[in-house]
């Protein structure tokens, strides 16, 4: 089992920036073998959207809407997950999710919302 807790989201103007956190905890055993760390968002009305993620040691992939603008970043240990959000649009306004997967397991955080004023 593995628990999220996101932080950071906010209130911010556009071309300004913010930084969300993701919090894991849980067994050793699960919190080392997790494997995929990312970041999914959902604005009103719309469904739940890849943002970016980690997979093992790969590059990080990113949506082409955030490309060049987010950065998602993780400590050593597996115990937490970053996303910098740098020039933010108000279409990036959404609920942002953390999630992370142990041994095949999707786990997601309650989420933090994040809005953008024009």
């Amino acid at each position: 089992q593995v628990q999220l807790v996101e932080s950071g989201g906010g209130l911010v103007q556009a071309g300004g920036s913010l930084r969300v956190s993701c919090a894991a905890s849980g067994t050793i055993f699960s919190i080392d073998s997790i494997n995929v760390q990312g970041w999914y968002r959902q604005a009103p009305g719309k469904q739940r959207e890849f943002v970016a993620s980690i997979v093992g040691g790969s590059s990080p992939k990113y949506a082409d809407s955030v490309k060049g603008r987010f950065t998602i970043s993780r400590n050593n240990v597996k115990t937490a997950v970053y996303l910098q959000m740098d020039n933010l649009k108000p279409e990036d306004t959404a609920v942002y999710y953390c999630t992370m997967s142990s041994l095949g397991r999707p786990y997601w955080g309650q989420g933090t919302q994040v809005t953008v004023s024009s």
